[in-house]
Protein backbone atom coordinates (compact mmCIF):
# COMPACT_ATOMS: atom_id res chain seq x y z
CA UNK A 1 0.00 0.00 0.00
CA UNK A 2 1.61 2.88 -0.92
CA UNK A 3 1.98 6.26 1.79
CA UNK A 4 0.19 8.63 0.70
CA UNK A 5 1.38 12.51 1.90
CA UNK A 6 -1.05 14.40 4.12
CA UNK A 7 -1.55 18.03 3.36
CA UNK A 8 -3.88 21.07 3.73
CA UNK A 9 -6.27 22.93 2.00
CA UNK A 10 -8.11 25.75 3.09
CA UNK A 11 -10.46 26.92 0.60
CA UNK A 12 -14.00 29.27 0.54
CA UNK A 13 -15.21 32.40 -1.09
CA UNK A 14 -13.23 35.58 -1.41
CA UNK A 15 -12.92 37.75 2.21
CA UNK A 16 -13.90 34.78 4.21
CA UNK A 17 -10.41 34.52 6.20
CA UNK A 18 -8.42 32.03 4.30
CA UNK A 19 -5.20 34.09 4.61
CA UNK A 20 -5.22 34.64 8.32
CA UNK A 21 -6.41 30.83 8.99
CA UNK A 22 -3.38 29.37 6.81
CA UNK A 23 -0.99 31.13 8.05
CA UNK A 24 -2.09 30.60 11.72
CA UNK A 25 -1.97 26.45 10.69
CA UNK A 26 1.18 26.71 9.20
CA UNK A 27 2.27 28.30 12.38
CA UNK A 28 0.39 25.44 14.78
CA UNK A 29 1.61 22.38 12.56
CA UNK A 30 5.25 23.50 11.19
CA UNK A 31 3.58 24.09 8.00
CA UNK A 32 4.55 25.90 4.76
CA UNK A 33 1.67 27.64 2.46
CA UNK A 34 1.07 27.35 -1.60
CA UNK A 35 -1.23 29.82 -3.11
CA UNK A 36 -4.24 28.33 -4.73
CA UNK A 37 -5.05 31.75 -6.15
CA UNK A 38 -4.95 32.34 -10.30
CA UNK A 39 -4.21 35.59 -9.26
CA UNK A 40 -1.64 36.14 -6.82
CA UNK A 41 0.80 34.34 -9.12
CA UNK A 42 1.38 38.06 -10.77
CA UNK A 43 3.83 40.05 -9.77
CA UNK A 44 2.36 44.35 -9.27
CA UNK A 45 -1.06 42.80 -8.63
CA UNK A 46 -1.11 43.41 -4.80
CA UNK A 47 -3.94 44.93 -3.11
CA UNK A 48 -6.69 43.90 -5.67
CA UNK A 49 -5.56 40.22 -5.66
CA UNK A 50 -5.90 40.37 -1.47
CA UNK A 51 -2.14 38.78 -1.58
CA UNK A 52 -0.49 37.77 1.60
CA UNK A 53 0.95 41.03 2.54
CA UNK A 54 4.72 41.09 3.24
CA UNK A 55 4.15 40.27 6.95
CA UNK A 56 1.91 38.10 6.62
CA UNK A 57 4.26 36.54 4.51
CA UNK A 58 7.34 36.92 6.50
CA UNK A 59 5.02 34.88 9.24
CA UNK A 60 4.95 31.96 6.77
CA UNK A 61 6.75 30.67 4.00
CA UNK A 62 4.53 30.78 0.95
CA UNK A 63 5.00 29.46 -2.36
CA UNK A 64 3.68 30.50 -6.48
CA UNK A 65 2.91 34.23 -5.05
CA UNK A 66 4.78 36.37 -7.57
CA UNK A 67 6.08 33.90 -9.89
CA UNK A 68 4.49 35.28 -13.29
CA UNK A 69 4.89 38.65 -14.79
CA UNK A 70 1.31 40.44 -16.06
CA UNK A 71 1.68 39.74 -19.47
CA UNK A 72 2.20 35.98 -18.89
CA UNK A 73 -0.07 33.17 -18.73
CA UNK A 74 -0.85 30.94 -16.34
CA UNK A 75 -3.03 27.37 -16.90
CA UNK A 76 -4.66 25.15 -14.50
CA UNK A 77 -1.74 23.16 -15.81
CA UNK A 78 0.83 25.14 -14.24
CA UNK A 79 -0.45 25.24 -11.07
CA UNK A 80 -0.58 21.83 -10.85
CA UNK A 81 2.97 20.93 -11.68
CA UNK A 82 4.52 24.00 -9.77
CA UNK A 83 2.22 23.01 -6.88
CA UNK A 84 3.67 19.69 -7.13
CA UNK A 85 7.14 20.12 -7.27
CA UNK A 86 6.64 22.85 -4.25
CA UNK A 87 5.00 20.00 -1.88
CA UNK A 88 8.06 17.54 -2.83
CA UNK A 89 10.12 20.39 -1.75
CA UNK A 90 8.36 21.17 1.54
CA UNK A 91 7.70 17.76 2.72
CA UNK A 92 10.84 16.97 1.99
CA UNK A 93 12.24 19.40 4.27
CA UNK A 94 10.03 17.48 7.14
CA UNK A 95 7.14 20.67 6.63
CA UNK A 96 3.50 20.47 6.45
CA UNK A 97 2.06 21.19 3.11
CA UNK A 98 -1.24 23.39 3.22
CA UNK A 99 -2.74 24.99 0.33
CA UNK A 100 -4.43 28.17 0.54
CA UNK A 101 -6.88 29.52 -2.39
CA UNK A 102 -10.27 29.79 -3.56
CA UNK A 103 -9.70 28.55 -7.80
CA UNK A 104 -11.66 25.68 -7.46
CA UNK A 105 -10.93 24.06 -10.56
CA UNK A 106 -6.66 24.53 -9.86
CA UNK A 107 -7.24 22.84 -6.57
CA UNK A 108 -9.45 20.09 -8.14
CA UNK A 109 -6.94 19.47 -10.74
CA UNK A 110 -4.04 19.02 -7.90
CA UNK A 111 -6.24 16.96 -5.56
CA UNK A 112 -8.06 14.34 -7.95
CA UNK A 113 -5.27 13.68 -10.47
CA UNK A 114 -6.78 15.57 -13.64
CA UNK A 115 -5.09 14.51 -16.98
CA UNK A 116 -5.45 18.02 -18.37
CA UNK A 117 -5.17 17.12 -21.96
CA UNK A 118 -8.58 14.45 -21.15
CA UNK A 119 -8.89 11.04 -20.86
CA UNK A 120 -12.35 10.57 -22.30
CA UNK A 121 -12.93 9.78 -25.98
CA UNK A 122 -11.52 11.70 -28.26
CA UNK A 123 -14.67 11.54 -30.13
CA UNK A 124 -17.23 12.67 -27.59
CA UNK A 125 -14.44 15.38 -26.46
CA UNK A 126 -14.51 16.55 -29.64
CA UNK A 127 -18.35 16.29 -30.71
CA UNK A 128 -18.74 18.90 -27.65
CA UNK A 129 -15.78 21.00 -28.66
CA UNK A 130 -17.95 21.21 -31.91
CA UNK A 131 -21.18 22.40 -30.12
CA UNK A 132 -19.50 25.14 -27.93
CA UNK A 133 -18.04 26.40 -30.60
CA UNK A 134 -21.08 27.34 -32.21
CA UNK A 135 -22.03 29.46 -29.78
CA UNK A 136 -21.03 32.95 -29.50
CA UNK A 137 -18.90 34.66 -27.05
CA UNK A 138 -22.15 35.93 -24.86
CA UNK A 139 -23.59 32.33 -24.65
CA UNK A 140 -20.43 30.71 -23.66
CA UNK A 141 -20.03 32.85 -21.09
CA UNK A 142 -23.15 32.73 -19.73
CA UNK A 143 -22.63 29.33 -19.46
CA UNK A 144 -19.67 29.56 -17.56
CA UNK A 145 -21.57 31.90 -15.14
CA UNK A 146 -24.58 29.56 -14.79
CA UNK A 147 -21.96 26.86 -13.80
CA UNK A 148 -19.94 28.44 -11.59
CA UNK A 149 -16.98 27.60 -13.26
CA UNK A 150 -13.65 30.34 -12.18
CA UNK A 151 -11.78 31.53 -15.10
CA UNK A 152 -9.12 34.20 -14.36
CA UNK A 153 -9.70 35.84 -17.52
CA UNK A 154 -12.67 35.22 -20.18
CA UNK A 155 -11.83 34.34 -23.52
CA UNK A 156 -13.06 31.93 -25.86
CA UNK A 157 -10.21 29.34 -25.91
CA UNK A 158 -10.32 28.79 -22.14
CA UNK A 159 -14.52 29.24 -21.92
CA UNK A 160 -14.33 26.08 -24.03
CA UNK A 161 -11.52 24.34 -22.53
CA UNK A 162 -13.20 24.78 -18.70
CA UNK A 163 -16.29 23.80 -19.88
CA UNK A 164 -14.51 20.89 -21.45
CA UNK A 165 -13.34 19.90 -18.08
CA UNK A 166 -16.59 20.69 -16.28
CA UNK A 167 -18.48 18.25 -18.65
CA UNK A 168 -15.89 15.59 -18.65
CA UNK A 169 -14.30 15.46 -15.30
CA UNK A 170 -16.90 12.98 -13.44
CA UNK A 171 -16.02 10.44 -15.97
CA UNK A 172 -11.87 10.72 -16.48
CA UNK A 173 -9.87 8.16 -15.60
CA UNK A 174 -8.07 10.22 -13.16
CA UNK A 175 -4.67 9.28 -12.12
CA UNK A 176 -3.97 7.97 -8.72
CA UNK A 177 -2.75 11.04 -6.73
CA UNK A 178 -0.37 10.25 -3.77
CA UNK A 179 -2.15 13.21 -1.78
CA UNK A 180 -4.22 12.35 1.27
CA UNK A 181 -6.08 16.11 1.97
CA UNK A 182 -7.99 17.68 4.23
CA UNK A 183 -10.01 20.59 2.76
CA UNK A 184 -11.39 23.27 5.14
CA UNK A 185 -14.17 25.37 3.83
CA UNK A 186 -14.34 28.62 5.42
CA UNK A 187 -18.27 30.00 5.13
CA UNK A 188 -20.58 31.97 6.61
CA UNK A 189 -24.31 33.59 6.84
CA UNK A 190 -24.40 34.90 3.30
CA UNK A 191 -25.41 38.44 4.84
CA UNK A 192 -21.92 38.19 6.58
CA UNK A 193 -19.84 37.20 3.97
CA UNK A 194 -21.17 40.13 1.70
CA UNK A 195 -20.50 42.86 4.22
CA UNK A 196 -16.83 41.46 4.34
CA UNK A 197 -16.62 41.61 0.80
CA UNK A 198 -17.90 45.46 0.84
CA UNK A 199 -15.80 46.17 3.66
CA UNK A 200 -12.60 45.11 1.72
CA UNK A 201 -13.60 46.59 -1.16
CA UNK A 202 -13.61 49.97 0.54
CA UNK A 203 -10.10 48.95 2.51
CA UNK A 204 -8.79 47.77 -0.76
CA UNK A 205 -9.46 51.55 -1.73
CA UNK A 206 -7.69 53.13 1.00
CA UNK A 207 -4.35 51.22 0.16
CA UNK A 208 -4.20 52.30 -3.42
CA UNK A 209 -6.20 50.07 -5.08
CA UNK A 210 -7.32 52.88 -7.37
CA UNK A 211 -3.97 53.46 -8.45
CA UNK A 212 -3.02 49.98 -9.06
CA UNK A 213 -6.09 49.73 -11.08
CA UNK A 214 -4.95 52.64 -13.23
CA UNK A 215 -1.48 50.93 -13.67
CA UNK A 216 -3.33 48.14 -15.22
CA UNK A 217 -5.22 49.78 -17.15
CA UNK A 218 -2.72 51.71 -18.70
CA UNK A 219 -0.31 49.10 -19.41
CA UNK A 220 -2.47 45.97 -20.03
CA UNK A 221 -6.08 47.24 -20.27
CA UNK A 222 -6.77 43.93 -22.18
CA UNK A 223 -5.82 41.69 -18.53
CA UNK A 224 -8.30 42.81 -16.30
CA UNK A 225 -7.83 40.31 -13.47
CA UNK A 226 -10.08 41.22 -10.77
CA UNK A 227 -10.09 45.10 -11.53
CA UNK A 228 -12.31 45.35 -15.06
CA UNK A 229 -15.13 47.61 -13.13
CA UNK A 230 -12.58 50.26 -12.47
CA UNK A 231 -11.99 50.85 -16.12
CA UNK A 232 -14.93 52.74 -16.66
CA UNK A 233 -14.39 54.62 -14.11
CA UNK A 234 -11.06 55.76 -15.73
CA UNK A 235 -12.51 55.69 -19.50
CA UNK A 236 -14.99 58.19 -17.94
CA UNK A 237 -18.03 56.33 -18.21
CA UNK A 238 -19.07 55.75 -14.98
CA UNK A 239 -18.71 57.96 -11.39
CA UNK A 240 -16.46 56.36 -9.02
CA UNK A 241 -19.67 55.37 -6.48
CA UNK A 242 -20.99 53.25 -9.55
CA UNK A 243 -17.75 51.37 -10.80
CA UNK A 244 -16.77 50.57 -6.57
CA UNK A 245 -20.77 49.80 -6.42
CA UNK A 246 -19.88 47.32 -9.54
CA UNK A 247 -16.66 46.07 -8.14
CA UNK A 248 -18.62 45.25 -4.92
CA UNK A 249 -21.35 42.96 -6.77
CA UNK A 250 -19.45 41.01 -9.29
CA UNK A 251 -17.27 40.40 -6.06
CA UNK A 252 -20.42 38.60 -4.13
CA UNK A 253 -21.29 37.08 -7.55
CA UNK A 254 -18.15 35.82 -7.64
CA UNK A 255 -18.31 34.61 -4.01
CA UNK A 256 -21.41 32.52 -4.65
CA UNK A 257 -19.47 31.09 -7.68
CA UNK A 258 -16.48 29.98 -5.37
CA UNK A 259 -19.12 28.24 -2.86
CA UNK A 260 -21.08 26.73 -5.17
CA UNK A 261 -18.33 24.91 -6.70
CA UNK A 262 -16.89 23.48 -3.32
CA UNK A 263 -20.21 22.35 -2.48
CA UNK A 264 -20.74 20.46 -5.68
CA UNK A 265 -17.66 19.72 -7.00
CA UNK A 266 -15.23 18.77 -3.86
CA UNK A 267 -15.32 16.79 -0.64
CA UNK A 268 -14.89 19.61 2.10
CA UNK A 269 -15.46 20.17 5.55
CA UNK A 270 -16.77 23.60 5.70
CA UNK A 271 -16.53 25.72 9.44
CA UNK A 272 -18.52 29.11 10.07
CA UNK A 273 -16.05 31.94 10.53
CA UNK A 274 -18.30 33.65 12.95
CA UNK A 275 -19.23 30.57 14.63
CA UNK A 276 -17.91 30.87 18.81
CA UNK A 277 -15.71 27.31 17.90
CA UNK A 278 -13.88 28.53 15.38
CA UNK A 279 -11.18 27.99 14.56
CA UNK A 280 -10.26 25.90 17.64
CA UNK A 281 -12.13 23.43 16.14
CA UNK A 282 -10.37 23.03 13.13
CA UNK A 283 -7.30 23.39 15.11
CA UNK A 284 -8.58 20.16 16.52
CA UNK A 285 -10.10 18.19 13.75
CA UNK A 286 -6.49 18.73 11.82
CA UNK A 287 -4.66 17.23 14.68
CA UNK A 288 -6.61 14.25 14.61
CA UNK A 289 -6.57 14.31 10.88
CA UNK A 290 -2.66 14.04 11.16
CA UNK A 291 -2.62 11.98 13.76
CA UNK A 292 -4.39 9.13 12.16
CA UNK A 293 -2.00 5.86 11.20
CA UNK A 294 0.77 7.46 13.33
CA UNK A 295 1.81 5.53 16.41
Amino acid sequence: MIMKTKLIVVAGPTAVGKTALGIELAERFNGEIISGDSQQVYRQLNIGTAKATPEEQAAAVHHLIDVRDVDESYSAYDFVTEAQAAITDIVSRGKLPIIVGGTGLYLQSLLEGYHLGGQVGQNQVLAYRSELEQLSDQQLFEKIDSSGIEIKEINRRRAIRALELYRFSDNLENTETCYEPFIIGLDDERSLIYDRINTRVDKMVELGLLEEAKWLYDNFPARGIGYKELFPYFSGEQTLDEALEKLKQNTRRFAKRQLTWFRNRMTVSFYQISSPEYPENVIQDLAIFLNEGEK
